[in-house]
């Protein structure tokens, strides 16, 4: 029997605003995606489970809906230049809806809409050939590779070869060790495959008596129907792995994509840093909180990582390009809809 909260949700979400929902197979929205998905989590729109989408067959926003409220994620997938007409048509169907993780393009039009746009993170991104691990700076980055290599570690890209059930313990592992143990978040961030999405790429760690270490998985980011770069999207190590193996792994990754004339690779949204002012119109009261959630000793300790999160992918020293979350009101029970929908609470 349904919990009473599952109940309490279908009410509010059925109380939504009506949207009409655009019924895109699969195989459509990859092919969308191949066109337009130049953004970090543009295949994550397609794949992803639970998500709405509404557009036509030239393009889509991808949203899901809490409490009543209805929350797009990411940019639209459609040609750049037609983003703001879908931006608009949804904003009127919708009613409002918020928009998290978006990028300066579609903030602005929102902006033009009359909506407050706020800094939600950076993406790190690191444009290649021209970024390497060259100098003082990254000389930690090229230690850690060195010193699984002297002590016997390996490193590979998976070729479909490594058992799933090998996969999924190390999955139960890692997971073991989190700070929230019994689900994984959503929205932002999709729940973990051990089969590969198509197009996605996936190295791996072993150790040296050939168990398997650590994992890290990339999801493509498309234009014009070409892969031009890729985007981190998972990664699991044991929990008694050396810090070491998700530094060397990250190094050994972007050297075979730099290798194979891949363009960009990005290593994904570092939530609630740096949050100064957007440059836009924007809530004091949510940059203020963010601020504060960023260094809340507790938040880091008992909820999310942030500050360890940030600290990790700064290593790499990429561009970090500042994302964005727009709403029209910002009033906290519409803040604590899309605390649920990605599962923070």
């Amino acid at each position: 029997m349904p919990s009473l909260r599952i109940h309490f949700d279908r009410l509010l979400e059925g109380a939504a605003p009506k949207v009409e929902r655009r019924e895109l197979t699969h195989v459509q929205r990859l092919a969308l995606v191949r066109q337009h998905g130049n953004f970090s989590l543009a295949y994550s729109t397609a794949v992803q489970r639970n998500l709405s989408y509404f557009g036509d067959a030239d393009g889509y926003i991808a949203f899901g809906t809490k409490m009543k409220h209805h929350f797009a994620l990411g940019d639209p997938v459609v040609h750049p230049p037609d983003r703001p007409d879908y931006i608009k048509r949804f904003v009127e169907a919708a009613d409002n809806p918020w928009f998290v993780q978006i990028g300066e393009q579609t903030a602005r039009v929102l902006a033009g809409l009359g909506y407050q746009v706020n800094r939600l993170g950076v993406d790190t991104r690191l444009v290649l050939p021209a970024h390497d691990f060259s100098g003082k700076r990254n000389e930690t980055v090229r230690y850690s590779e060195r010193w699984l290599l002297k002590k016997g570690f390996s490193f590979a890209e998976d070729k479909r070869t490594i058992f799933l059930d090998e996969i999924q313990r190390l999955s139960q592992n890692w997971r073991a060790d989190r700070i929230v143990k019994r689900w994984e978040m959503a929205f932002l961030n999709r729940p973990f495959s051990d089969h590969l999405g198509v197009d996605m790429r996936r190295f791996v760690l072993h150790g040296p008596d050939g168990e398997l270490v650590a994992l890290l998985d990339f999801d493509p980011l498309f234009s014009g129907g070409e892969v031009i770069g890729y985007t981190t999207s998972f990664k699991r190590k044991h929990v008694d792995a050396t810090p070491h193996a998700e530094i060397g792994l990250t190094k050994f990754a972007v050297d075979r994509f730099r290798e194979q004339g891949v363009s960009v690779v990005t290593l994904g949204l570092s939530p609630l840093v740096d949050i100064g002012p957007s440059g836009f119109a924007e809530s004091d009261f949510w940059r203020t909180t963010f601020q504060r959630a960023y260094g809340s000793p507790w938040i880091n300790r008992s909820k999310f990582n942030l500050q360890g999160q940030a600290a990790f992918k700064r290593r790499f020293h990429g561009i970090e390009e500042p994302t964005y979350i727009a709403f029209r009101k910002g009033t906290f029970i519409e803040m604590l809809g899309l605390l649920r929908l990605i599962k923070a609470l």
